[in-house]
């Protein structure tokens, strides 16, 4: 048995699950630089969420990014970019955010007409539970996004 081919094609399932999982609540996927340029480039209020395959990605926050679009405020456009998989999408990404951002996934970046208005990083999910994290989330729409 080829255990090494077993484990690619589990971190391959995991990996698409946790795509199919994010695409299915509503967020495009960006996996080119050019991409995350032009969504960064919008006008009005997005969300972008920093996607992984880590447990707390999984258990944590890709369940609270399902969760927190349901508010009466919420942003218009809702983006993610997938660290360690679409690695030049997510570096430009990171880039775009500015030199306060530090690095972490998951995690949620606010953006409003381009700019970074609000963050939620790792150290805000992991080891919350789901509803914490769309109790934060919900608060910076509230904030910065218009009703729906």
């Amino acid at each position: 048995m080829n255990f090494n081919m077993d484990y690619d094609l589990l971190y391959q399932e995991t990996v698409n699950r946790s795509r199919s999982e994010i695409e299915a609540s509503g967020y495009e996927q960006l996996k080119t630089p050019e991409e995350v340029e032009e969504a960064f480039a919008s006008k009005g209020t997005t969300l972008v969420m920093i996607n992984s395959v880590c447990g707390c990605a999984g258990g944590i926050a890709r369940p609270a990014a399902a969760h927190a679009v349901h508010y009466d405020k919420r942003p218009d456009r809702l983006v993610t970019v997938f660290a360690g998989q679409d690695k030049e999408a997510t570096a430009q990404a990171r880039a775009l955010f500015g030199e306060d951002h530090l690095p972490s996934s998951p995690s949620f970046v606010l953006l409003k007409d381009g700019q970074v208005v609000a963050e939620l990083g790792r150290h805000e999910i992991e080891g919350h539970d789901p509803m914490s994290v769309v109790t934060n989330l919900q608060a910076q729409f509230e904030e910065f996004c218009e009703e729906v």
